[in-house]
């Protein structure tokens, strides 16, 4: 009788993990900021609404897949956006303000001075801005009116009427007009650049020279003289 035992079997092999669709090797680069950049490229170009996953992820050089790894959807990529690239600029232009003194002036110069830092920094944000805050239906109007602006025009507008009280500022000037007069002489000429550029055969100017200009209009006017 043969009593020999039978070889012992080998464990199988263990199977590899697949990996998820979408997410990127353990050695692959992460992705995430080029795919920020990419959907902010898309939401300037072609508007917020218009754009889609597939349009972001061919900017991006990136499979669809990949964006819902980072992501999830339009919408948490859209939010992502607009919490690590737009709510920055938003910031840079508010500390600006905040550390402005007490004089009329130095709050003018603080807010001009901070609108063109952050175009010269973020140049696609006049253009989003336009599009997307201004126009109707923008989808970052709700953004800038329920949680970026209010405060902060408010405490703007407070400080100019507190100085018009005080007989530091034009009686004739409205406090408030003056928050969107700031935004039109700074966000506006940015926005139109290669319009009146064009326009006036104009590519040597910068935002510099808008900067420099809106300072001297609103400290000295235009010096009618009867």
């Amino acid at each position: 009788m043969n009593t020999a035992k039978p070889p012992a079997r080998k464990p199988a092999a263990a199977k590899p993990r697949r990996r998820a669709p979408g997410r990127p090797g353990a050695d692959a680069p992460d992705q995430r900021a080029s795919v920020l950049d990419a959907a902010l490229a898309c939401y300037v170009r072609k508007g917020i609404a218009a754009t889609s996953l597939r349009d972001i992820a061919a900017e991006a050089g990136v499979t669809p897949a990949l964006l819902h790894y980072y992501f999830g959807d339009k919408a948490q990529l859209l939010d992502a956006v607009v919490q690590e690239r737009a709510m920055p600029v938003f910031a840079l232009v508010r500390d600006r303000l905040l550390g402005a003194g007490d004089d009329v002036a130095d709050l003018v110069a603080a807010f001009v001075h901070g609108i063109a830092e952050a175009v010269r920094l973020h140049p696609w944000w006049p253009q989003l801005w336009v599009r997307e805050v201004l126009c109707e239906g923008g989808a970052l109007r709700d953004l800038l009116t329920t949680r970026i602006a209010p405060d902060l025009a408010r405490l703007v507008a407070a400080r100019f009427a507190q100085a018009q009280a005080e007989g530091r500022l034009n009686a004739d000037l409205d406090p408030r007009l003056l928050v969107p007069t700031l935004v039109g002489l700074t966000l506006f000429p940015a926005a139109g650049a290669p319009i009146w550029r064009q326009m006036f055969d104009a590519g040597d100017l910068g935002m510099d020279d808008v900067r420099r200009h809106a300072l001297a209009l609103l400290d000295r006017g235009l010096e009618l003289k009867p």
